[in-house]
């Protein structure tokens, strides 16, 4: 081979390996539920950040608008709020339609990070008896609190991806040699057997899982990958007791257990340790990856049945 040869071949070689080349996100459009605050607002952030217009969905306006000023002035990327619920069709129709026509090529991403969090009894902690156990489930616990959690976690996240499938596909038919992406935001919650107190959101978590799976072997021939993040302990408004502040941040460094959790971090997970997991799957280095659950939770599997 001659000189010239294999110094186009070691260029070559060096844009496939480049950091852009793997992770940037420039041109690619996403949408992402629940993205004014906690983990969604974790993967807004990484996937403007690289490149990304990305619009972000809530139930409540000033979340979404509080997301976009403080931190659109910050990305490569754009950041864009849409008003909706995740569990209303009306809504998926009416941000469908909203976002074809401002994306007539589509999009190639959509992360799935609405949910809540539900009821929590204990079971038989703390000397409870089965009698009392039974109480306590019934008294604190009801089909109304199990369905609004399934709705959020398990329908929403069916509908919202049945909705943008046209979208997503269209999006992936371009010049750019990409899959377009589903990422559902799940839990490890769906993988422990333990019930951590809340059977509802652990149930709930784990077809959420299920869900990724099966939609990923459904429509294995399409031009849309399925994978799943499932975070262990992040701050959130639902693992901060006092919720989020005016960034769309929580902080649970006052409330944190190590012992508690067993994490053999022993920490909580950061922003650049999720912003890494979406970057990942979502960029062009992560294209081989379908039908995925990623755990991103600092070893918690490991000491957790």
């Amino acid at each position: 081979m001659s000189g010239a040869a294999t110094n186009g071949a070691s260029e070559e070689l060096k844009q496939a390996l480049s950091l852009d080349s793997l992770f940037g996100l420039k041109g690619l459009v996403a949408v992402v539920t629940g993205g004014g605050t906690g983990i969604g607002l974790m993967c807004t952030q990484a996937l403007a950040a690289h490149g990304a217009r990305v619009y972000i969905t809530g139930r409540r306006e000033e979340v979404l608008k509080q997301a976009v000023d403080n931190y659109h002035k910050h990305a490569e990327g754009e950041i864009i709020g849409l008003q909706a619920d995740v569990t209303d069709k009306s809504d998926l129709e009416k941000i469908i339609r909203e976002i074809s026509e401002k994306e007539p090529k589509g999009i190639q991403i959509l992360v799935n990070n609405a949910g809540i969090a539900g009821p929590k009894t204990e079971v038989l902690g703390n000397g409870h008896s089965i009698q009392e156990a039974s109480k306590n489930f019934l008294k604190n616990e009801s089909f109304e609190e199990w369905d609004s959690v399934w709705r959020t976690n398990v329908s929403g996240v069916f509908f919202t991806t049945v909705a943008f499938l046209p979208l997503l596909e269209k999006g992936g038919d371009n010049s750019m040699n990409y899959r377009s992406g589903v990422v559902n935001i799940t839990s490890i919650s769906g993988m422990v057997k333990i019930s951590q107190s809340h059977f509802a959101y652990n149930a709930s978590k784990a077809a959420a899982i299920h869900l990724t799976k099966m939609m990923a072997c459904e429509l294995a021939n399409s031009k849309i990958r399925f994978n799943s993040i499932a975070p262990g302990v992040f701050p959130s408004e639902m693992t901060a007791k006092c919720g989020s502040d005016q960034r769309g941040k929580s902080d649970i460094s006052d409330t944190f257990d190590a012992s508690k959790y067993k994490i053999p971090a022993g920490r909580p997970g950061k922003l650049e340790e999720m912003a890494a997991s979406i970057i990942y799957l979502c960029g062009k280095g992560g294209q081989y990856c379908d039908g995925l659950v990623m755990n991103v939770d600092g070893g918690i599997l490991l000491t957790n049945p």
